[in-house]
């Protein structure tokens, strides 16, 4: 318990207030939701067939699926009509390398979002200290929304496929039987996609988060920062250059005469050359 005090009293859990690290708390549980709902994913479609002799038919054939998807593994037993006889019929496709990489990009978001919390609230000032990790965070950041989006979309695309094979109108194709028109075969429910729905969400809102976060991720990094004192010492470099000496043609002395480069002295007196110089002398 001291050293969960010690820890907690060192902890700067108001980082958890920012969006930087608010949206790391989202990442981590949204990371949760989109591998569970996807890797704890099993399913069942049910199926028909009823043959013309009535003793071979099955009006209850369970088909079980899941996890990860790799449907051509899937098997069940359907009659053939034919001497009370059985044959195993096999489901199509192979759709676990998408529903895999989705899940893997899931738990390794998670772990490293978890990670990121721990370090914004108990290490921050050595994460700001060292200029490395914050432009690892960014670099990490960057790569996870990339996969995010990546992963979703193929998911996406899968799960369409996985829809289409898992039809119960579909699986009834497989079966010999139900090729024979005197034999009857109709589906009875099909799969439940709520919970993989559900994950193809997830995964697009987990690509969301991080690529949003690339923002408040970079303020942390230097590349910013840089650019930041950049532009703040630009105002100042256009200040100073107008501290210089004023600019004077020219200025007015204490007996209020107006000076400028290169004075002229002119008489008191208006006078012309050659002219009368007063009114007496032209009388």
């Amino acid at each position: 318990m001291d050293t969960a005090n010690q820890l907690a009293s060192v902890g700067t859990f108001q980082v958890l207030k920012l969006p930087l690290g608010f949206i790391r708390v989202l990442e981590w549980l949204f990371a949760i939701f989109a591998f569970a709902t996807c890797g704890g994913y099993s399913g069942q479609l049910r199926v028909s067939v009823d043959c013309m002799e009535k003793a071979s038919s099955d009006l209850n054939i369970g088909i079980d699926f899941g996890y990860p998807f790799r449907l051509h593994q899937v098997s069940f037993e359907a009659p053939m009509c034919e001497a009370m006889r059985t044959e195993r019929v096999f489901l199509t496709g192979d759709y676990s390398s998408s529903a895999e990489f989705f899940v893997t990009i899931a738990v390794f978001s998670f772990l490293y979002s978890l990670v990121a919390s721990v370090v914004y609230v108990f290490f921050l000032n050595k994460y700001r200290e060292n200029s490395q990790r914050p432009l690892i965070d960014f670099v990490v950041t960057v790569v996870f929304s990339f996969m995010w989006l990546v992963s979703s979309s193929a998911w996406a695309k899968a799960l369409s496929d996985v829809k289409v094979a898992t039809d119960p109108d579909e699986v009834q194709l497989l079966i010999p039987a139900c090729k024979d028109p005197t034999n009857k075969c109709c589906s009875l429910h099909g799969p439940r996609w709520s919970g993989l729905n559900t994950s193809v969400v997830f995964g697009f809102l987990n690509f969301v988060l991080w690529a949003g976060n690339i923002w408040f991720v970079f303020k942390e990094t230097s590349w910013h920062k840089g650019g930041s004192r950049l532009a703040g010492s630009a105002p100042d470099k256009q200040a100073g250059t107008f501290d210089q000496q004023p600019y004077n043609q020219g200025g007015f002395n204490q007996s209020g005469s107006y000076n400028t480069q290169g004075s002229f002295d002119q008489p008191s007196e208006y006078s012309q050359v050659g002219g009368p110089t007063s009114y007496s002398n032209q009388m």
